[in-house]
């Protein structure tokens, strides 16, 4: 025995160390490839931190828009009681959500910005001194169906997923906050709200409510001793979203989800007049040092709608004058200026010179609440009794409303208000409608898509009917019944405030919409009215 094995020990010695050799030199190998894995990683770091300063080490020149941005409440133009509303709703000891509404261009990301640092001065103001604001925008926010990533509300990097990481090979959900938890104990400000995706508009509201953001994830185990504590905690009590929401939007009041309207305290910026933008244009020039003509400046006044545009005007029209080696921008570079952007002239409605047979001043509301004149006017012409026809022409004939669920059309409730109209005169006053052909017009190119110019309307064909023309200083707005009731509209401030400024002299509203602002108003007369009877009394001359 003893022989066998000294026969063949040495023999199975050498297959052992053999072995020995070979996984020693593959364990050898493999830490070789690791450390020369490192070290490549290592390098390839180190190269793209030197590019990544390299490009940081690289600075234009600031652009005009920046610093031309408001850097005090003072400097926002136009805008003095949207602030102060704006101001009441967030620097207080109990600040609340907000929607601003506006046109683009008015100042509403830069006030919500200078509000929250107005609040943290505030020694009352729930708002601390690292505050945040963290901005977001609708139109760009990605939202994942399948709910694997939501920059707003946060979501759940589940260990199935690449880049899951080190918790992700130990099967750990890995929770990642939005910008809502991000915002924590500071200010969300979610630029054109209106555009964010149904269900994520649903789980705002959800998280507006709670303060908080639940997760949920298939691969969570609440008895899982191997998922860390915090990741618990999350799961359980939801990530921390106590902040206070800024919506900014150029939409419509009724066209953002009711919801999310009665979380919100509503404020409205209004579009900048002359004025306004002469103040913006003059700053941007001297902001870069440049010397505007006043010709010069009037155009950009003509043209430029809100300050986004008179200072673009400006950059490009600086810009030509620098390559000319000049420091002057005038009124040829703003032709050009206006030529090539394919500007058009800012509109601006005004009341005709002298009263006219046939033609009224409508109010209406386009965009944020803006308000606007918008002319009216009807013709008749005389035919065999009984044989006449009527047109509209400027109005839309159809919408579509409902949800996407269940959508439909019918008639538009701008042509619904004309039939309104015709019926009315035709109990109410006697007139002898079907002896004309009459043809309702509302030029401009805008077509008019609600009932709030019944008022008009009925005024404009009337005037045409009996010949007599309607005082041209006059406008009014409201929905008209069968029965002639003038009905409450929307928008009544914002129609008031067009009216003031196109120089008017009286405007007729339904009684409903009266405000006891409008007694405060001494270059203008709001008159309240419940019957288009009271309207058509009070506005013919001659």
């Amino acid at each position: 025995m003893s022989s066998f094995f000294i026969k063949y020990g040495g023999i199975l010695y050498l297959i052992q160390l053999f072995f020995a050799i070979i996984i020693g030199m593959y364990f050898w190998n493999l830490l070789k490839g690791q450390q020369s894995r490192k070290t490549v990683v290592v390098r390839e770091a180190e190269k793209e931190t030197r590019k990544l300063k390299q490009m940081r080490n690289i600075r234009l020149t600031e652009p005009l828009s920046s610093l031309t941005r408001p850097a005090t409440m003072d400097d926002v133009v136009g805008q003095p009681e949207g602030i102060d509303i704006l101001r009441s709703a967030l620097c207080n000891y109990n600040p609340q959500h907000v929607i601003i509404y506006g046109p683009p261009g008015v100042g509403k990301t830069a006030a919500a910005r200078l509000v929250l640092e107005e609040a943290k001065k505030n020694s009352l103001s729930p708002f601390n001194k690292e505050a945040k604001f963290v901005e977001v925008d609708a139109t760009i926010t990605r939202f994942d169906e399948r709910n694997i990533a939501d920059p707003l509300i946060g979501s759940v990097h589940d260990p199935i997923y690449q880049g899951a990481g080190s918790m992700g090979s130990a099967g750990i959900p890995q929770p990642k906050p939005g910008a809502c938890t991000k915002a924590h104990g500071g200010v969300l400000f979610i630029d054109e709200i209106g555009e964010l995706h149904p269900t994520q508009m649903n789980k705002l509201l959800k998280v507006l409510e709670d303060r908080k953001v639940m997760l949920e994830s298939a691969y969570y185990n609440e008895n899982d001793k191997n998922i860390p504590a915090h990741i618990h905690d999350i799961f359980n009590n939801g990530l921390p979203a106590d902040f206070r929401l800024v919506g900014a939007t150029t939409r419509m009041p009724d066209e953002l989800p009711p919801a999310l309207r009665s979380r919100c305290m509503e404020v409205f910026f209004s579009p900048l007049d002359k004025e306004d933008i002469r103040i913006i244009t003059s700053n941007a020039a001297n902001k870069i040092m440049c010397k505007l003509t006043p010709e010069a400046l009037e155009d950009i006044i003509r043209y430029a709608t809100n300050g986004r545009e008179a200072v673009n005007m400006i950059q490009l029209a600086a810009g030509i004058a620098q390559v000319n080696k000049s420091s002057i921008i005038n009124k040829a570079l703003i032709e050009k200026v206006v030529n090539n952007g394919r500007f058009a002239p800012r509109p601006e409605v005004k009341p005709g010179k002298e009263p006219v047979i046939g033609t009224v001043n409508g109010l209406a509301v386009y965009g944020a609440n803006v308000g606007t004149l918008i002319e009216v006017e009807a013709a008749s012409i005389p035919v065999t009794p009984g044989k006449g026809k009527w047109t509209v022409t400027g109005v839309i004939e159809e919408e579509q409303v409902g949800s996407n669920e269940r959508r439909y059309t019918r008639k538009s409730m701008a042509r619904g208000a004309v039939e309104n109209v015709l019926t009315v005169l035709r109990s109410q006053f006697q007139l002898n409608i079907d002896d004309f052909d009459i043809h309702l017009n509302f030029p401009g190119g805008i077509p008019v898509d609600g009932p709030s110019a019944g008022i008009s309307m009925a005024t404009a064909i009337y005037s045409s009917v009996i010949g007599r023309a309607v005082d041209n200083m006059v406008a009014m707005t409201g929905e008209i019944s069968v029965h002639g009731k003038v009905k409450p509209v929307g928008g009544v401030i914002s129609k008031v405030d067009a009216a003031r400024k196109a120089g008017l002299k009286r405007v007729f509203i339904p009684a409903e919409n009266w405000l006891d602002i409008f007694s405060e108003y001494q270059d203008i007369d709001i008159i309240p009215v419940h019957e288009v009877g009271e309207v058509l009394e009070n506005v013919f001359v001659g």
